[in-house]
C-alpha cells in the first residue's frame, strides 16, 4: 500500500511540477534527434520525430488524470443521483431504476463510448462525455446499496417516525454518510476512465493526434517497433499501468476501511 501511495505521489508531483518548468512544443519536429535510445539527455529516448518521450508521457498523464477525474465526477453525479433516488424511494421506482441500470450495464462500454465520441470532433470534452455517460452504473449500485443499509438504521427510522420529510432525511441523515462512499466510487472510476481515454485515443477517436496523449503515443509507438525503438510504446504503456494500479490498490485499502466486516473476513 505504501509503495502504491509513493508511486502515485511521485506521478502527481511530476504532473504538477514538470509542465510549468519544461515547456513542450506539441508541433516540434527534429529529425536529427529522431529515434534516440534512452540516455541522460533523454531518459526514455525520443520518438520518430525527435520529441522527448518522458516529457510527452508526463504531459499525456496530465491529460489522462484531468479527463479521468472530470469523467469520474460526471459518472458519480449521474450514478449517485440515480442510486440515491432508487434507494430512498424503494418499491416500484427502485425496481424500475435498477432495471435501467442493469440494461445499461449489459451494453459494451467501449463500443458505446466509440459511438458517442464519433458524433463529435476529437477533443477532451468528447472523451469526458463518453466516459462519464458509460461508467455511472457502478456508482448507482454503490450508493443504492448504502442507502438501503442506512434506511434500516435506528437514527433514520427515528427521524422518519418523528415526521421528518424525505428531503430532510436525505439531506441531514443520508448524504453525510454517503460522502465517503461517493468519493470512493469516484476514485474507483478514475482508472477505468484513464483506460477508456487511452483506448479511444489509441483508436484515433479521443484527443487530436498532435496532442500529447498516452493513447496517441502508444499508437505512434507501435509503428516504431519494427525500427527497434521499443521505448516509444513501452514508456507510455507503463505510464498507463502504474497510476491505475496504484489507484486500485489505494481504493481497495479505502474500501476495507469503510467496511470493517469485509476487512476482518479477509484477515481470516
Amino acid at each position: 500500500m505504501r509503495t502504491a501511495a509513493a508511486a502515485l505521489i511521485v506521478l502527481a508531483l511530476a504532473v504538477l511540477l514538470v509542465p510549468p518548468i519544461f515547456q513542450l512544443d506539441q508541433q516540434l519536429v527534429d529529425l536529427r534527434a529522431a529515434g534516440l535510445p534512452p540516455s541522460p539527455a533523454h531518459p526514455l529516448g525520443t520518438d520518430e520525430v525527435g520529441r522527448d518521450v518522458l516529457l510527452r508521457c508526463v504531459y499525456g498523464l496530465r491529460v489522462s488524470f484531468l479527463v479521468g477525474l472530470v469523467a469520474a465526477l460526471v459518472s458519480m453525479l449521474i450514478g449517485g443521483t440515480l442510486g440515491l433516488v432508487a434507494g430512498s424511494a424503494g418499491g416500484p421506482a427502485d425496481r424500475l431504476l435498477m432495471r435501467v441500470v442493469d440494461g445499461f450495464s449489459s451494453l459494451p462500454h467501449l463500443l458505446l463510448g466509440i459511438f458517442i465520441v464519433a458524433m463529435f470532433a476529437p477533443s477532451p470534452a468528447a472523451v469526458v462525455v463518453s466516459v462519464g455517460v458509460t461508467h455511472w452504473t457502478s456508482a448507482a449500485r454503490i450508493v443504492r446499496s448504502e442507502v438501503l443499509s442506512l434506511r434500516g438504521r435506528p437514527f433514520v427510522e427515528a427521524a422518519i417516525a418523528g415526521g421528518a420529510s424525505r428531503s430532510r432525511v436525505i439531506r441531514r441523515h443520508l448524504l453525510p454518510h454517503l460522502v465517503p462512499h461517493l468519493l470512493l466510487a469516484m476514485v474507483l472510476m478514475v482508472p477505468h476512465a484513464i483506460w477508456h481515454e487511452t483506448a479511444l485515443s489509441f483508436l484515433g477517436l479521443g484527443l487530436p493526434p498532435h496532442l500529447a496523449s498516452l493513447g496517441n503515443m502508444i499508437n505512434d509507438g507501435q509503428r516504431s517497433l519494427l525500427a527497434g525503438t521499443w521505448w516509444s510504446s513501452l514508456a507510455p504503456g507503463l505510464f498507463v499501468v502504474a497510476p491505475t494500479l496504484a489507484v486500485s490498490v489505494l481504493s481497495q485499502h479505502w474500501r476495507d476501511r469503510l467496511n470493517p466486516r469485509t476487512r476482518s473476513e479477509l484477515a481470516l
